[in-house]
C-alpha cells in the first residue's frame, strides 16, 4: 500500500468526521418543515458552524478523490471509514466523556477491521470491465436501493427516518467515489475535453447533491448516534462492490482470504455501530416542533 494513498485517504477521514460534527450540531436547529426539502440547504447556508463543516467536507471529499486517482477504491474505501474516529475524538472534546471499554472496543474492532481486510484481500487494480451492462446494473441497484429507503423514511418520518436516510446517503456516496474515480481517469487520459463529454462527472455532482441533502435531513430529525454509524459502514460497502462490481479491482479469492475478509468487514461494521453510540457523541434533539429559527452560531 502506497504510504501517499494512506495519508490522502486518513486527511480525507479526518476532514470528513470533523465536518460530519459541525454539520450536525448547525442541522439538529433547522426549522422541521425542511425535511427533505432543498430549503434545508437553502437555511443551513446561514449558519456559520455549517459552512464550515461544508468546507471541511470538500476539503475531505478532494483528499478522498485524490486518494482514489492512486490507489484503488477497495482499498481507499475501508481507510475513509475511519472518519468515524475523528468524528468520536471531536465529540468527547465537546462532552467530555471518557472513551471507556465501549469506545476502545469500537476503535480496536474498526482500526483491526481494516487492516484484517486490506491485508487478507490485498487489493490491487485491474482492468474494468468490458460488459457496458454491468455497471448500469450495479449503480441502478444502488441507487434504486437509496431510493427506496428515501421514500420510506419520508413515511416514517422521527421514527426510523434518521438511519434510512443515512443508509441511502452512505450507498449514493459510495456509488460517488465510483465515479469519481472513473472521472479521474478521464481527465489523466484527456484532459478537460475528454472530463467534461462523459456523463460521470454529472453524476457525481447530483449524487453528492443528493447525498448532502439526505445526510442533512437525518442530522435535522436525529443524533450521530441514529445517523453517521449507518452512513459511515454503507458508504465503504457500497464503494467495495463497485469497485470489485466494474472498476475492476481485485481481492484475494482463496476461501481462507475471502473469510478473513467477511470476518473484517463484519468487525468494521460492529466498530462502527460500537463508536456510533458512545456516550461521547451528541444526542441532538428527539423532539419535532413545528418550525424553529435557525441558529447562527
Amino acid at each position: 500500500m502506497s504510504v501517499l494513498v494512506l495519508l490522502l485517504a486518513v486527511g480525507a477521514a479526518c476532514c470528513l468526521g470533523f465536518g460530519f460534527v459541525l454539520q450536525q450540531n448547525a442541522a439538529q436547529h433547522a426549522p422541521r418543515g425542511d425535511f427533505l426539502s432543498p430549503r434545508l440547504l437553502l437555511d443551513l447556508m446561514r449558519v456559520p458552524r455549517w459552512l464550515a463543516g461544508i468546507a471541511l467536507m470538500i476539503v475531505g471529499m478532494g483528499l478522498g478523490a485524490a486518494a482514489l486517482g492512486q490507489g484503488e477504491i477497495s482499498l481507499v474505501e475501508p481507510l475513509l471509514a475511519t472518519n468515524l474516529l475523528f468524528a468520536l475524538a471531536l465529540s468527547r472534546r465537546q462532552t467530555r466523556q471518557p472513551l471507556g471499554r465501549q469506545g476502545w472496543a469500537g476503535l480496536a474492532l474498526l482500526a483491526g477491521g481494516v487492516t484484517a481486510f486490506i491485508v487478507a484481500g490485498e487489493p490491487r487494480g485491474g482492468t474494468a470491465v468490458a460488459d457496458p451492462l454491468r455497471p448500469w446494473l450495479i449503480i441502478g441497484a444502488m441507487t434504486g436501493l437509496a431510493l427506496l429507503l428515501t421514500a420510506y423514511a419520508k413515511r416514517s418520518r422521527l421514527g426510523a427516518a434518521p438511519t434510512l436516510l443515512a443508509l441511502a446517503a452512505g450507498l449514493l456516496y459510495g456509488v460517488q467515489d465510483a465515479l469519481t474515480r472513473v472521472s479521474g481517469e478521464r481527465f489523466s487520459a484527456g484532459g478537460f475535453a475528454e472530463l467534461l463529454t462523459g456523463w460521470q462527472p454529472y453524476a457525481v455532482l447530483a449524487l453528492g447533491v443528493t447525498g448532502l441533502l439526505l445526510v442533512q435531513s437525518a442530522f435535522e430529525t436525529a443524533s450521530l448516534r441514529a445517523s453517521l454509524p449507518a452512513l459511515t459502514a454503507a458508504q465503504p460497502l457500497a464503494g467495495i462492490i463497485c469497485g470489485v462490481g466494474f472498476l475492476g479491482d481485485r481481492l484475494r479469492t482463496d476461501t481462507g482470504a475471502v473469510a478473513w475478509q467477511a470476518t473484517a468487514l463484519t468487525a468494521v461494521v460492529m466498530g462502527i455501530v460500537l463508536l456510533g453510540m458512545h456516550p461521547a457523541m451528541p444526542k441532538g434533539v428527539t423532539a419535532a416542533p413545528a418550525r424553529v429559527a435557525v441558529r447562527t452560531s
